[in-house]
């Protein structure tokens, strides 16, 4: 079985410049848990919802909150993204996705075909997968 069979199709993109900000927003609200950074139609990043939670100040939002922790809010999503992110094609085996996934210590793959972005599998999506295929 391939990729393209458990792969989300609904992919969450943001441009290098989107500030932090709208990221954690856009990630609470949409749950889910990645999203990938597009510039000129070409992916050059993968931000998690564990990049957003590292960049932003651990003081937000509390009584002991400063000027400096509201403006970790300003970082553009190209100081806080994955460069260089490891894709999969539609039709990679799952299992070879799923040892990327362990080997590279990721837990999603953009899925593209030939420059353009299709899609998204993750961790997740591999779980289910072999969860089901035990059932």
């Amino acid at each position: 079985m391939t990729v393209d069979s458990i792969m989300s199709c609904d992919v969450v993109t943001v441009t290098p410049d989107a500030a932090l900000v709208d990221i954690r927003k856009r990630l609470q609200e949409g749950g889910f848990n990645h999203m990938l950074v597009i510039e000129d139609g070409t992916l050059c990043g993968v931000i998690s919802d564990r990049d957003v939670l590292k960049a932003i100040s651990p003081f937000l939002d509390t009584y002991s909150e400063k000027h400096r922790d509201v403006k970790t809010l300003s970082q553009p999503a190209s100081e806080i993204m994955q460069d260089d992110p490891i894709t999969v094609t539609p039709d990679t085996a799952i299992e070879e996705a799923s040892r990327m996934l362990l080997d590279h210590r990721v837990s999603s793959l953009p899925v593209v075909e030939g420059s353009d972005l299709v899609g998204i599998v993750t961790g997740k999506d591999m779980l289910e997968y072999y969860v089901s295929a035990e059932s």
